[in-house]
């Protein structure tokens, strides 16, 4: 089963999701709870490898955790105290079934699972230079990378020809990678995807977010630091910094959409994050109405801190089956805008004749922002006036995040009173760059040292980019051909 969400062709897609556990019985079958609550950052497919004490076992498919790993069958084969697995949303390689991660490969030190969240952005690079040294791809993803780095660095002892491999990537990751001499968890120096440490009896835990802690009943211990290397072996715990300090930069997505409202980031509540997130909105934006309406599910909790700093009654305006993928055959368009009302249909009884604050996360493209709206007056709201929880997306995403290329974004073509026209709403509004800080708890952006990578929004990457600096020369070489064509 592929996707869920609501709008398949109109958000900014999750990552992907890593989990992995140390020193338990039955470790794969906890590592698969511990999935199920991060499938919201990836829902293409799903993988689990285990160890038990001599041989690697794997087991990988398509489609959502609970098609792969309810069977006790599934479970039993992967046997052993330790077990790392991921979720996948694929933002570099196809979307195939030698792309589905854990990683494996047979290296001259022995076994090595890769479970990767985030996006090198050298990958292509780095991937030619190995392909020219004779390493042969298994995958199109850019987590194979790191595999062939370490095992083709001339150090001696496995950490070391890690590290060394990971000192030639740029861009983001969270890693869990499972050997026979321990578990290793590392995030890249800038700490720009999350990874938490945890505790269950004897056993050790890393996951992309403390909610699978909590699933899972165990206890959280600490964020894995930006340049952190932490690695759990039958000797203990022991953690390396192998890097330069650097000033964090964490995802400042992971606050707005990402990450589950039920986690906690960088000591925060993500739902409590996510009100006072509105409640700036409202405070930057107001406006006279009847209602303040979310679209749910991702637009609720800053619709709850819109309506409650502004004192407008929060209403379920908008209702969501949860029972419905993507939308099935569409033939004629009358067939496709009937499939949005499967996935979300306007609760007319309470919007007639009424004004309506309708808040959402993001807009992408504005396709889905269009098809509410509509959806909305055809339902009788007398005005829609549209809050949006983030600044306008104008800037595509290398880290890890699936956004569409710039020029489909709506809000790199167009302003906001453009932004406005084109979803026909009654007004159009953001909240501002330093309003998402202040709700973060810091008093305005540093323009400097920014405290977030907030890319998408500002264009301010905090890494190099080579693989998009490799294309764009052919990129203009290919305009100024069309242009003399």
């Amino acid at each position: 089963m592929p996707t869920t969400h609501p709008f398949d062709d109109d958000k900014l897609r999750e990552e992907c999701g890593v989990f992995g556990l140390w020193g338990a019985d039955t470790a794969s079958a906890i590592v698969a709870l511990g999935l199920h609550a991060l499938q919201h950052r990836g829902q293409e497919a799903a993988g689990i490898t285990s160890w038990d004490g001599r041989s690697f076992h794997s087991h990988r498919g398509m489609g959502h955790v609970a098609g792969n790993f309810d069977k006790d069958e599934v479970i039993r084969r992967l046997a052993g105290p330790a077990a790392i697995g991921h979720v996948r949303y694929s933002t570099t390689g196809e979307t195939a079934l030698r792309n589905v991660q854990p990683l494996f490969a047979e290296l001259a030190s022995g076994g090595f699972a890769i479970a990767h969240n985030g996006n090198i952005s050298n990958a292509m690079r780095l991937r030619r230079e190995l392909n020219r040294r004779g390493s042969i791809f298994q995958s199109t993803s850019d987590t194979e990378v790191i595999i062939h780095l370490v095992a083709t660095s001339t150090y001696r002892t496995l950490l070391d020809r890690f590290i060394d491999a990971l000192k030639q990537v740029e861009g983001a990751y969270s890693l869990i990678c499972l050997t026979a001499e321990g578990m290793i968890a590392c995030r890249d120096p800038l700490g720009i995807r999350p990874l938490v440490m945890g505790r269950l009896g004897e056993a050790y835990i890393f996951a992309s977010e403390t909610v699978a802690l909590d699933v899972v009943g165990a206890t959280y211990l600490r964020t894995v630091e930006p340049g952190e290397i932490v690695i759990v072996s039958e000797q203990g715990v022991r953690s390396h910094r192998p890097f330069a300090p650097e000033r964090p930069r964490p995802c400042i997505f992971e606050h707005i959409y990402f990450s589950r409202p039920d986690s906690v980031l960088d000591g925060a509540s993500v739902y409590n994050v996510r009100k006072s997130i509105g409640a700036e909105l409202a405070r930057e934006n107001p406006v006279e109405a009847d209602f303040v309406v979310p679209v749910p599910d991702s637009g609720v909790p800053a619709a709850i801190g819109y309506a409650q700093q502004s004192g407008i009654p929060f209403e379920l305006g908008i209702i969501r089956s949860h029972y419905v993928g993507r939308t099935f055959i569409q033939p004629s368009d009358q067939v496709r805008h009937l499939g949005v009302k499967l996935k979300h249909n306007a609760n007319s009884a309470l919007i007639q004749g009424k004004k309506l604050v309708l808040i959402d996360d993001s807009i992408v493209r504005g396709t889905t922002s269009l098809k509410i709206v509509q959806m909305l007056r055809e339902a009788g709201a007398r005005e829609v006036h549209m809050r949006i929880a983030s600044p306008p997306t104008r800037h595509s995403c290398f880290y890890g995040v699936d956004t569409p290329e710039r020029k489909k974004l709506l809000a790199a073509q167009m302003n906001v009173a453009e932004m406005n026209g084109y979803i026909k709403a009654d007004s159009l509004a953001f909240i501002s760059i330093d309003g998402l800080y202040r709700a973060l708890g810091e008093d305005l952006r540093e323009e400097a040292q920014p405290q977030y990578c907030d890319a998408c929004f500002t264009g301010d990457y905090p890494t190099r980019l080579t693989d998009q600096e490799d294309v764009e020369p052919v990129d203009q070489l290919a305009l100024l051909q069309e242009r003399y064509a």
